[in-house]
């Protein structure tokens, strides 16, 4: 009897353990995408508001980014675009920015609901679209998150980041971008002061304004205000400009100030991206269009 049940027991043994080595590719695998998703559940974005920081999973953080930085009426491939671009930024932050424009700009849920009021659950659910359909992807520079730099529109072309900013980037270089002159509908813009307006504005009591210098795309680089050199962006930053591509005429108003384009000019113009969209662009294609040399590639590969 007890020869019977040491048998029985052995091809019990048997069975079992050819079912676990059968299964053992789907064990693997499981436990290799849970392991995985548990890996991309770790990315919290840590959000400083006026009052408190917000902590916020890092796809989820997207949603609020993409409803207040781009149009949702823009095409999917350009919010697409918008998504990698915002992704690869707070990535390139170590997940620490605040709610504001020297960030990205924040939107909660309850702001979403105040601004698109009927039309929240539809334009929630294209953004989110375009987060899954770019889920954890991000961009890269010789194995670096880059600094995704993005704006609104151009004056035609964007700019070199050592024109505006400080110190050469190689992947921030001036593109064309001459979609936005057409399809931005408020790329020029005026703005007008008063001769004592902007003598106050630069602390003077009379002024002589003359620009003296142009980037090579066709942006303010240098101004001289009463023998005293100020770069564009000082100029454009001082006197709330559109941007720091300008033109200067003396009216019988005052100074106007005739701008083209919206933003700093460095990176991915936004409403490029919407333009080449049209034309049926890819996102990558918008993205390696505005970003030079980089990879696309998801965060937990």
């Amino acid at each position: 009897m007890k020869t019977i049940y040491t048998k029985l027991l052995f091809v019990i043994c048997l069975i079992l353990i050819i079912g676990c080595l059968q299964y053992q590719g789907d064990i693997t695998y499981l436990l290799s995408n849970y392991q995985t998703k548990q890996k991309t559940k770790d990315y919290i974005v840590n959000v400083k508001t006026k009052t408190k920081t917000l902590k916020v999973p890092l796809e989820e953080y997207l949603i609020g980014v993409v409803a207040g930085e781009m149009p949702v009426s823009f095409e999917l491939e350009a919010l697409k675009a918008q998504v990698v671009a915002s992704r690869t930024f707070v990535l390139s932050r170590h997940l620490n920015v605040d709610n504001t424009t020297n960030s990205q700009v924040y939107l909660t849920d309850e702001q979403m609901k105040k601004n698109w009021k009927g039309s929240y659950s539809k334009n929630k659910a294209k953004i989110e679209k375009a987060i899954k359909e770019t889920s954890y992807e991000a961009m890269t520079y010789q194995g670096e998150y880059i600094s995704a730099m993005f704006f609104s529109s151009s004056n035609g072309k964007t700019v070199n980041c050592e024109d505006y900013f400080n110190g050469k980037v190689a992947y921030l270089k001036a593109v064309d971008s001459h979609w936005d002159l057409t399809i931005d509908p408020t790329n020029t813009r005026t703005k007008t002061f008063t001769k004592q307006a902007l003598s106050k504005a630069f602390g003077i009591s009379s002024i002589d304004i003359n620009i003296t210098a142009y980037t090579n795309s066709g942006y303010v680089k240098t101004v001289i205000i009463n023998g005293k050199k100020y770069t564009g962006r000082q100029i454009r930053e001082k006197l709330g400009l559109a941007s720091s591509c300008f033109q200067i005429q003396l009216t019988s108003k005052g100074y106007q100030f005739t701008t083209k384009g919206r933003g700093h000019g460095v990176g991915m113009s936004q409403y490029g991206a919407q333009a080449m969209a049209k034309e049926n662009k890819t996102y990558q294609e918008i993205l390696k269009h505005y970003y030079q040399n980089i990879e696309i590639k998801r965060i937990d590969s």
